[in-house]
């Protein structure tokens, strides 16, 4: 990577941004979500969702604020202290050493700001390139969800992965 990147709250002017990569069916089809989202409903839905202290929303950027991808924290639980990790990098900035250091930013945000216990993610089985970032920066299997989610036709096996505090610590020292 020749440039630091960063994590930013999501703001309603980056909707545009997300519109073209929530349309984008090479992305949604691993986020396993259709790719149909108008630009008004991502408005109707930012409006509306964005006081919910489950969430956390957030924009890859680049210190001069090229926008690189997504990062969510979803599901936030304060009692159990546990949330889904998801994560977009565009399609153009792919390839580029991001999305590692973009689940890393995630990490720490999700371990020393919101003291989470634990960070869970789904990914499909056929997203090995997913899979192994996520290994590399400390995620383990779970589990596997058998034809899990239908994606082109198709039935798809996930995995579940997931990192604990403690651990994140432990690679971070």
């Amino acid at each position: 990577m020749t440039q630091e990147i960063q994590l930013r709250a999501l703001e309603k002017d980056d909707l545009a941004f997300l519109h073209k990569l929530f349309n984008n069916p090479d992305i949604m089809n691993f986020w396993f979500s259709e790719s149909y989202m108008s630009l008004e409903l991502m408005k109707e839905k930012f409006d509306k969702n964005k006081d919910v202290e489950q969430t956390r929303e957030f924009i890859l950027t680049t210190q001069d604020q090229v926008k690189l991808g997504f990062v969510g924290l979803y599901e936030i639980e304060q009692r159990h202290r546990n949330a889904e990790f998801a994560i977009m990098i565009d399609p153009a900035h792919q390839g580029k050493g991001y999305a590692a250091t973009a689940t890393e930013l995630a990490m720490d945000y999700a371990f020393s700001v919101l003291n989470l216990h634990k960070l869970y993610l789904i990914v499909a089985k056929a997203n090995e390139k997913a899979s192994h970032i996520y290994e590399k920066v400390g995620f383990q299997t779970e589990g596997v969800m058998t034809e899990h989610f239908y994606i082109n036709g198709e039935y798809h096996d996930c995995i579940m992965m997931s990192v604990f505090q403690r651990d994140y610590w432990k690679m971070k020292s």
